[in-house]
Order: C-alpha cells, then structure tokens, then sequence
C-alpha cells in the first residue's frame, strides 16, 4: 500500500520545476516521491545546480540510515538550519541551495516535506495521525505489544493497515479491538501464540476474505546447470529447430540486472524475460523471475500459471515450488499451500523461509503441534532473522 497520491486530470502544480529532496522523507518513498513530481508536471534531480528550482527538506532529518546525502545531519532539534553559517548542521544540498540563492537572479525555494505534500495532494504524517493510528503510537500505548506482533497478526490477516508510509504503518479504528484484546491476553500472562489462536477464531468469517500472507516470493539470481529431465508440458509441441540457450541466457542476464526492486525497471525486466523465453520456453529461471512480477503486481492467475510451468518443464526448483505455495496461501487454500512448501522444504530443507511459512500455514489450520518443529528450523536457520523472536514464542 503506498501514500495517498492527487490523480486529479490537467492539475499540474510542479509544472516547470526541477525539484531535488534531501534528507530522509517522511510520508513517502524517494522514489515514489520522484514519480509523483513527474506526474504533476515536474521532473527530478539528484544534486543542486543552477537550473534547480525547488528543494524539499525531509520531516524524518538525515543520518547513515536514511536516505540523504552521506554527510547530511540534523541540529538538535532534529530540523535541518536553512541559517547561513550551520554548516555542521546543513546538508550539502541545502548549503549549495543557499549559496546559489546568494548570487543575483537565483531563485531556489527551499521548502518543508509538509509543504511538498500540501502542494501535491499528498497527507501529511500529522493528518494521518488525526485520522487513523500509526504503529509507533500504537506500541506506545500497548506495552505488552512489539512490532513484530503487529506485524504478525498482519500476516494473519487480524488486523490490515490502511496505508504504509515511509516512517510509519497506519490502521484504522476496527483495528484497535483485536490490537486491544491481543495486549489484555499479553499482559495476563497468555502466550502469543494462544492469543492470535484466539483472536484467529473469532474473525474466521473475516479470515475468509483477509488471508493474505504478503511473502516476498524467492528469485533466482544466477542460471545453474540442468538437474532435471527437461520435459515438453503436455499439449505444448516440441520446438522444431535448435534453441539458442546462449541468447536466452543473455536475455535472462539483462532481465535479471534489471529486475532489482526498482518499480520504474519492473516492465523492462519482464520484457526481457519473456526476450528469454522466446528464444527458449524451457528457460525455467527466467519462467519463474517473470512469475514474479506477475505476482508482485497481484496477477495471481498468471503468476500462478508460469509458476505450474516451470514445475512442469523441472521440478526440482525448490522456489518455483515456494511462490506456488503463497499463491495457495493468498487463495485461503491452505492444505496445497501446506503442500507447496512442503516440496520447496524436499528439495532445499535449509531455505528458512519456507519453514516459517509452512509453520504459518500449519498454524493457521490448528495443527499447532505440526508447526512447532518449522518454527525450531526457522530459529536456528535464521538466527537473526525478522521472525525469530517470535518463532521462539510459538516453538515452546
């Protein structure tokens, strides 16, 4: 889910503006933030320069962990100075806006990332706050709860955030009788697991509808050699001439340095993937990668078709096997998910994340004692992983 954006024809605010940001934005993601201006008319820029005409100041301050510039700080109130003179204080972008507006004819506005989203459309991280309950202040007032139990009963399909931001997760008011009830079991000594067993019980009807377990699906990175008998899927003819697998797998190549989480490469990505596959249909990687999308984009349908593909043509993929299994899991069908991450486990009993899911899944059909042992493997395979505080929980 992302922030809330204005999609309002002919309204072009930024028209004419070279805007860059610096410092770590609150509402909403650079990049995200970089296709909202091209929207409205504006385009972007990485540095300061003397075609620069507005310069937006992120709510979130800068630091090593954000996204500013490296050398980017906040004063002591967490707000960067715009006074001449701060500059220990001063990101490098604002120090050269500040400069370049020193000199005759300049013009760069300097502005807040508050008022960048009152000129765009977009709500600002007070506004939401006003109008639903932001995750950090949510924890606050519910000691018992950690962050990974939020996101958890998210994952259960419990509670469903209205909308993500940059700094923070947000949820609307029916949220807060499961949240509510959920820190009263907490704080009464109940384990987490008996109370999402619970809080899972009395929302069965809900669950029907919200069961989406938003797994990252796995991708594969690099081509490997065939360990499988290659085998024509039934119906499909045999290819008459010889395939060029060294074509394809430049293909696959190109595709894969594309296919880097970036949104904006996402299409260029697929079309090269499927460049691949009509040099070799049975390039299994590639198949797979471009389920992926699929996926990422809510087309379960064909996501879910590439994925039997490629099962088809090998299958002994184990990640072919585990994106299957959350395509199962998304539908609610959660024997054949059970079953998915089953085989994904069969051929690669070290892939962590599939031993968490699997645990999931067998939690979420009441066979808790099934679980137990995945939510050990997860533990112990991921030590440091996300989930492993509460992997600990369920396992004992």
């Amino acid at each position: 889910m992302r922030s809330p954006s204005p999609d309002q024809p002919g309204c072009q605010p930024l028209a004419g503006q070279l805007v860059v940001f610096t410092g770590k934005l609150s509402s909403l993601g650079r990049r995200d933030a970089r296709a909202l201006v091209a929207r409205l008319g504006g385009a972007t820029s990485d540095d300061v320069n003397a075609k620069t005409t507005m310069l937006v100041i992120g709510a979130e301050g800068f630091g090593p962990a954000s996204q500013a510039d490296s050398s980017e700080s906040p004063d002591a109130s967490g707000i960067a100075s715009t006074q001449p003179g701060a500059d220990s204080r001063t990101s490098n972008k604002l120090k050269r806006a500040e400069e370049l507006n020193a000199q005759p004819g300049a013009r760069i506005r300097i502005i807040t990332e508050e008022e960048f989203c009152r000129m765009t459309g977009v709500a600002t991280p007070d506004a939401l706050k006003r109008q639903y309950y932001a995750m950090r202040d949510l924890l606050a007032r519910y000691r018992a709860l950690r962050e990974d139990h939020l996101r958890y009963l998210v994952k259960c399909g419990v509670i469903r955030p209205v909308l993500r931001t940059n700094a923070d997760t947000f949820f609307a008011f029916p949220d807060l009788s499961p949240i509510r009830q959920a820190n009263e079991g907490l704080t009464e000594g109940a384990s987490f697991r008996s109370v999402v067993r619970t809080l899972i019980a009395s929302r069965q009807g809900q669950l029907t509808f919200d069961f989406r377990l938003e797994a990252a699906p796995a991708k594969i990175l690099a081509l490997r050699r065939q360990t499988a008998t290659r085998v024509t899927p039934v119906g499909e003819a045999t290819p008459r001439g010889p395939i060029d697998i060294a074509l394809a797998e430049e293909y696959f190549r190109t595709a894969s340095a594309l296919d880097d989480g970036d949104e904006s490469r996402r299409d260029a990505a697929a079309a090269a993937y499927r460049r691949a596959l009509d040099v070799n249909p049975y390039l299994v990687a590639a198949v797979i990668n471009l389920a992926n999308i699929h996926y990422s984009h809510d087309e379960l349908a064909e996501a879910q078709a590439l994925y039997e593909r490629a099962i088809s043509i090998e299958s002994d993929f184990f990640e072919a096997h585990f994106n299957l299994g959350n395509i199962y899991h998304d539908l609610g069908r959660f024997a054949e998910a059970q079953g998915c991450y089953g085989e994904a486990l069969r051929l690669n009993p070290y892939f962590a994340d599939a031993h968490f899911y699997l645990a999931v899944t067998f939690e979420k059909m009441g066979q808790s004692q099934d679980a137990r042992p995945h939510w050990r493997a997860y533990q112990q395979l991921a030590p440091q992983g996300e989930w492993v505080e509460l992997a600990r929980e369920f396992s004992e």
